[in-house]
Parts: C-alpha cells; sequence; structure tokens
C-alpha cells in the first residue's frame, strides 16, 4: 500500500507567482514523506503544467529554470492529476490559485485539495466584494471607495468627481490604495495628495500586466497592526485561532510592503501581539467571525488592525496564508508547539477528515508504521550556531535555521544554538528558531537555556557552524572548536581567517599567479586626514568592506563625488575601505567541495540589475537572478571549475566554499586572453533555502539534504574522527561521494 500522494501546486499565472515558489518549497521541504508521496507540480506563467524536477525546486528565481522545463520536465495534462494523484495542495498565491479558479477545476476532476472552496475562495481575492459581506456581519472594515477600471480610465480627464466622492465618503488623506484581487502587499500605496493619489490608483489598476481591476481607496487606520492564522480543530471541527502577530512598520517605511514581508531580517514581527490578553481574544474572535461570514475553511490568515479606541477592523482576509519559514504560519503554529512538519501534517489531515478519507490515510499509516519497525539507531547530535553579531546575522538567522530543517531527523539529533550579540551560546525552542529576526530573539531568550562554550563537548558530537562574517568565519569560532575537539563544518583557522581579509586574499592569490582586480586599501585614519582623498584608481571603482560578506555596504563609484560618499558609508563602522577596479566580463559564482581533493561544481551566473549584486539580489524572493549553469561555452565553464579548485587549495581551504569571479573571454580580458578573475572567497557560504550552492549541487545529482550530510562528513573527515564509530549507518562517506560524481576531462 502507496503512501498518500500529495500535488504540490506551486507558480501560477498571478503576479505572486515568485512567492507561491517560495510556499511551495518550504511545504515540499517540510512534507512527511513517511506518509505522503510528494509529487510537485510546477505551473508556468502561460498556464502549462510540469511535474517541477527537484533540482529546481530551491531555486531562487523563476527565471533561473522555467525556459528548461520544456526539455528537462515532464509535462502533465490536468486530467492526467486523476492518476498521478490523490490530494492537491494548493500553494499558489493571487489570481487563479486562490480565487476560485484551480479549486474549481479540481472539482470537475474529482480531486480532493486543501483550503477553501470555490465561493469562499474567490470571495476572499475580492477585497471589495468582501467588505460588504464583512460590513452586512457588523464586522468594521476601513471606509473607502471603489473605483472600477471605467472610472479610471476618465481620472485622466480631471479629478473633480474623484474629490467630491472622497469628500461625500469623509475620507481624508492619508489614503491606502490597492489592487482589488491581489495580495503580498503588491500595487499598494499610502498617498498624501492627490497626484500622490491619481499615480497609486494607476499603479494599483495595471499592477498585474494581463488584466486591469479595479482599486480600492480607503482610509488609514490608526492602531496596532496584525495578522492572525485560523486553523481547524481536527476533533471538533471548530475554528482554532492561533496566537495574532504584531505588525511593525518600519520608520521610513509609509506601510508594510513587499520587501519587507520578504527580506531576511526585515520585518519587525512580535508573536504573540504586545497587547492586552482580552485584546488578544478580540483579535482571535473577530478572526474566527470572518472564516465563518466568507466561508473560509481548513485555514485562514485574517489581517487588521487593533484600534486606539480597543476595537478591531479588518483589512484583508486571505483564504491562504504564505508559507515561507518564517512565515506568519509558521511562527503562530510554533506558539502552540507546532514545527512545520506537524503544521503541514494537520492542514492535510484536517482535509482528509472534512473529505471522510482520514480513516484511508490512517490505515495507510498502520501499515506503514508496521513494515517500518525496526531497532533505532544511534544518531549523531549536531548543535547548529546561527546569529552572531556581525552584519550578516540575518542571513545566519536564515542559513542555521535551513541546516536544522535539512539535517537527517533519522540520522542527527539537532539542537538550534543560538549566538547573541555578546558571542553568548543559546539553545532555542522551536518558536524562538522560526522567529524573523535575531534581536527579536535575543528579547525573548531564556536564561536557563545558556549553554557555556566548554560544555559543547559534552552535549554535541559535531558543530555545524551557520555563521556568517564577523567571528564566527573569521577563524575565531573555528580556534575555539579546535581547542574544544569539537569537528565542525568548513574550512580550519588559518583558511577561514585569510578568506576573511579580502586584501591579504587578494595578496596571495596575486603573488600565486592568479588574476585579481587591481585594488588599493585605505585606513579611515588616512581618510579622515586628506581634506579630499583622490580616487587611487581609475574609475569607475568598486568599494567594500576588506572584512564582510553578503553584499554588506559593497557600492560602485563612477566619480570623485560617488567615491567620496562611498567611503564615508563605509568608514562609519569599518576601519578599512577596500578599492578595486570594476571587473567586466561575466560574473558567477561557484561552490567547490572536498577536503585534499577539491571538486568544483556548475558554476551559477549572476546577473545583476545595475552592475553590481545587491543583498536584496541574493536573497529577496523573485529579485535577482542565477542561471545555473552559467551560460559560457564548455570550455571556459572548465576554465572556472580548474581554477576554482586551485584556488581553493592554495588558500587551503576544506569542506565547501562559495567562490565569486569574472569569466573574461580574450576580448575582454586585458591580457589579450581568457581568464578568470577572482573577486571573492566565502568560507562558509550561505545555506538559505534558495542558496545557488543548492542549484549547483543538484546539477550533478545532489539533493539539499544530501548536501547538508557530505558537509557534516566532510567536517568528521577533516577532524580524522573514527568515521565508522561516529557515522554508525550513514550511508557512503565523503570520498565515495566525490569519487562517483561526474568526473571532467
Amino acid at each position: 500500500m502507496h503512501p498518500l500522494r500529495v500535488g504540490i501546486f506551486m507558480g501560477g499565472k498571478s503576479i505572486e507567482r515568485e512567492v507561491s515558489l517560495n510556499s511551495g518549497r518550504t511545504i515540499s521541504d517540510h512534507l512527511d514523506t513517511s506518509r505522503y508521496d510528494l509529487l510537485p507540480i510546477f505551473q508556468t506563467a502561460t498556464g502549462q503544467l510540469f511535474i517541477l524536477p527537484w533540482r529546481f525546486l530551491h531555486r531562487g528565481k523563476i527565471a533561473d529554470f522555467e525556459h528548461r522545463l520544456a526539455s528537462e520536465a515532464e509535462p502533465l495534462s490536468w486530467d492526467d492529476l486523476k492518476t498521478r494523484i490523490d490530494f492537491a495542495f494548493i500553494a499558489m498565491h493571487g489570481r487563479y490559485g486562490e480565487d476560485g479558479c484551480i479549486q474549481g477545476f479540481l472539482e470537475v476532476l474529482g480531486i480532493p485539495y486543501f483550503g477553501s472552496k470555490v465561493l469562499a475562495s474567490s470571495l476572499g481575492m475580492d477585497k471589495s466584494l468582501q467588505k460588504e459581506f464583512l460590513k452586512a456581519a457588523k464586522i468594521r472594515v476601513p471606509l473607502g471607495i471603489t473605483l472600477y477600471p471605467y472610472e479610471i480610465r476618465e481620472l485622466d480627464k480631471g479629478a473633480v468627481l474623484l474629490e467630491e466622492r472622497l469628500r461625500k465618503e469623509n475620507l481624508s488623506y492619508p489614503l491606502i490604495v490597492k489592487p482589488v484581487n491581489e495580495g503580498s502587499s503588491l500595487g499598494v500605496s499610502k498617498v498624501n495628495n492627490l497626484q500622490e493619489l491619481l499615480t497609486a490608483v494607476h499603479k494599483a489598476c495595471f499592477v498585474a500586466p494581463q488584466k486591469i481591476q479595479s482599486v480600492i481607496v480607503e482610509e488609514t487606520l490608526e492602531g496596532m497592526e496584525f495578522s492572525c492564522i485560523v486553523i481547524t480543530d481536527i476533533k471538533t471541527s471548530n475554528f482554532l485561532p492561533l496566537p495574532p502577530t504584531e505588525i511593525v512598520v518600519e520608520k521610513n517605511s509609509a506601510l508594510f510592503d513587499y520587501d519587507q514581508k520578504y527580506m531576511p531580517g526585515r520585518a519587525e514581527k512580535h508573536t504573540p501581539a504586545r497587547c492586552m490578553p482580552h485584546e488578544i481574544r478580540a483579535i482571535q474572535e473577530a478572526a474566527v467571525q470572518v472564516m465563518n461570514v466568507l466561508g473560509f475553511s481548513n485555514l485562514g490568515r485574517i489581517d487588521g488592525f487593533l484600534l486606539n479606541d480597543g476595537s478591531v477592523a479588518i483589512t484583508d482576509p486571505n483564504s491562504f496564508s504564505g508559507m515561507s519559514p518564517s512565515s506568519y504560519a509558521f511562527l503562530q503554529a510554533a506558539e502552540v508547539d507546532m514545527t512545520h512538519t506537524g503544521f503541514i501534517n494537520h492542514l492535510i489531515e484536517t482535509e482528509l477528515h472534512a473529505y471522510r478519507l482520514g480513516a484511508v490515510l490512517n490505515e495507510k499509516n498502520k501499515k506503514m508504521d508496521t513494515d517500518s519497525m525496526k531497532a533505532p539507531e544511534k544518531k549523531i547530535r549536531v548543535g547548529v550556531l546561527l546569529g552572531g553579531s556581525s552584519n550578516e546575522k540575518e542571513i545566519s538567522l536564515e542559513s542555521g535555521r535551513n541546516v536544522c530543517y535539512k539535517l537527517s531527523p533519522h540520522h542527527y539529533e539537532t539542537t538550534p544554538l543560538f549566538i547573541s550579540s555578546k558571542d553568548e551560546i543559546f539553545t532555542l525552542s522551536q518558536r524562538l528558531l522560526v522567529r524573523n529576526k535575531t534581536d527579536e530573539i535575543e528579547e525573548l531568550l531564556d536564561p536557563t537555556t545558556h549553554i557555556p562554550w566548554h560544555k559543547l563537548p559534552e552535549l554535541f558530537d559535531f558543530i555545524f557552524i551557520g555563521l556568517h562574517g564577523g567571528k564566527g568565519e573569521n577563524g575565531c569560532v573555528q580556534g575555539t572548536l579546535e581547542m574544544l575537539g569539537l569537528p565542525y563544518n568548513g574550512s580550519p583557522v588559518l583558511a577561514s581567517a585569510l578568506c576573511m581579509d579580502k586584501y591579504r586574499t587578494n595578496e596571495l592569490l596575486d603573488s600565486c599567479g592568479f588574476a585579481i582586480p587591481q585594488h588599493v586599501l585605505i585606513n579611515r585614519a588616512t581618510a579622515i586626514n586628506c581634506e579630499s582623498l583622490p580616487c587611487p584608481l581609475g574609475f569607475p571603482v568598486v568599494l567594500k568592506p576588506h572584512d564582510d560578506g553578503c553584499s554588506v555596504l559593497v557600492q560602485r563609484a563612477d566619480n570623485q563625488v560617488e567615491f567620496e560618499a562611498a567611503l564615508k558609508k563605509i568608514f562609519e563602522s569599518k576601519e578599512f575601505a577596500l578599492v578595486e577596479e570594476l571587473i567586466e566580463g561575466t560574473e558567477v559564482t561557484i561552490g567547490v567541495i572536498g577536503n585534499d581533493k577539491p571538486y568544483a561544481l556548475p558554476p551559477s551566473q549572476s546577473i545583476a540589475a545595475k552592475g553590481i549584486l545587491t543583498i536584496e539580489e541574493k536573497f529577496l524572493p523573485g529579485a535577482g537572478e542565477n542561471q545555473t549553469p552559467a551560460n559560457l561555452p564548455p570550455a571556459a565553464i572548465q576554465l572556472v571549475q580548474k581554477t576554482a579548485e586551485e584556488v581553493f587549495k592554495t588558500v587551503g581551504c576544506k569542506g565547501y566554499v562559495r567562490i565569486d569571479c569574472f569569466y573574461q573571454s580574450s576580448n575582454q580580458s586585458k591580457t589579450g586572453k581568457e581568464r578568470v578573475v577572482i573577486i571573492e572567497i566565502n568560507t562558509l557560504p550561505g545555506l538559505t533555502p534558495a542558496t545557488c550552492l543548492f542549484h549547483q549541487a543538484a546539477e550533478i545529482g545532489i539533493k539539499p539534504m544530501d548536501f547538508i550530510d557530505l558537509i557534516v562528513k566532510q567536517g568528521f573527515e577533516r577532524a580524522q574522527h573514527n568515521m565508522q564509530e561516529m557515522v554508525g549507518t550513514l550511508p557512503l562517506d565523503s570520498r565515495e561521494v566525490l569519487s562517483q560524481l561526474p568526473q571532467r576531462m
């Protein structure tokens, strides 16, 4: 008897398709594969269905793989679904995914699916009509008006009628403008005058190029913004509201926008919300009432405001919630001791019981439990370090959390270890691990969870360093673990310390014959003592700290004014600034794995919108683009790989690194010969869910969980531990894995 076959639908035809990929990836990562068989199903912007190859699942942007689907993915027709899946988990956001369209098609096909049904879904996507239902039920909503497309076209001829209408409805600035049928804050604006209003209305009306839509103009509410997840109690079928989250908008922002929602470390969210218990209950009661009025089932996310007078106003009911790793759904579920997997299991099981399929699932699970009964194996105790005190601590939280989730529970006993701003260690519960910001975690730390550094060998067999920058990557933590006799991932002390100093690394590579940018190191004291420091290189140049990563403070200067401004910005927090010539060519980043015999993965081509890759392009869903493999001739790719392997050995790296560089053809190179110019070596590269290292490993057949497993094994091997004793029944040591990889000529 096979497990229940669950199709996870992601992508889609809406402008929220990038967010959908994020949600679909997270659900796929955390689906309980002991209970369910997973089939990731991707819909393209034109509506075609494909079974998404797992090597594409962890890409950061749909454009990274969509052009390859036709030749590398299995196409599906809608009618094929009847024989391929038993249940559909819809992770598509926005139009066609949340508005009743796919729900209606699945009804026609007779396939059970997760979430609200056709009427509730379509009503949940129409912000104008849903307000009428809520008002009829005496639920407070913002005062506002709806402008239809024909009215918006008339605005170009004059806005007198619009102003009269605003006065008639007692609407005054500032106002909120939003499209009727979109989510994820796309097309939403806050305006302070008529000109801004007209611009915002047109923006909202045309935010989805494929369909013009109506626009809502409504009052700005004052109070505490919240989001409350509501699930269903599987035993009683009653709605169960979770502890609501308080949303704090950034000081310089008018509203909670897309970047704040999805950029690591940007959003300030407090769960439970910081208000009185009776106010929490009022929010939860209102959220449940909205679920009933709109007919939502199983799951809903209800957004609104706790107003200054203590009343609750609803601004945006959603029949589905985003499911990125630190989304509202998982934040609030963690407050009631539900893991990501437990939460997803709950949603599926609740739906199956509603379809009266619960007995079938229970029978399958009993059979599987009986078949899989065997003596438990000894697990390796792994502590995962995350957070820290560097500028990269928010990315570290994303990386470390992802490592915790991807360390196989069958082989490892994993403990997240938060490094505070004072470099102290605290164990994290699930409810803290899922938080969005390190500052928020630090405020909630329980002193009783503190672990002294010297106690680590008593508690763990292996330490996985998920830190980035600062003491976590510059040899300090590595030295600590060496002193404690603990195996760890990545490079040893010298290589870690050296690669964190970009200037000294450049000097070494230059002396060993590698191509590097022309560069100069500038001391802050020198700059301060000089009224106007001339640029030591010809423009354009790139300026950056010599000891940071993740594109922190990296800037381009095309003239003296920009050069001085960039220096000033760096010297606000740094002692040195590294000035480099701007390299022209194909920017690539390449992972290298191995210990004594390094193996370079297929390189990724980084495509920057403005010449220099920003931190948003690295980590914001849909903001950047990485093509893996890079769009280079095979011979050029081999040159990049060979160069990366030689750099890895020269610097003394171990385990895994990511090397950023430029490939230059003979026409681009000032030497007249093709070459690879090394920019940076990252000894603890990011391991966030969509990191390019996962893309590259996937191209040669290594899945993300296996890649993390490989990193651990290489750490043990480097420490010369007895692999048979420590790893027990783990498959293959890393040398065997590497020997089976595709070999280059």
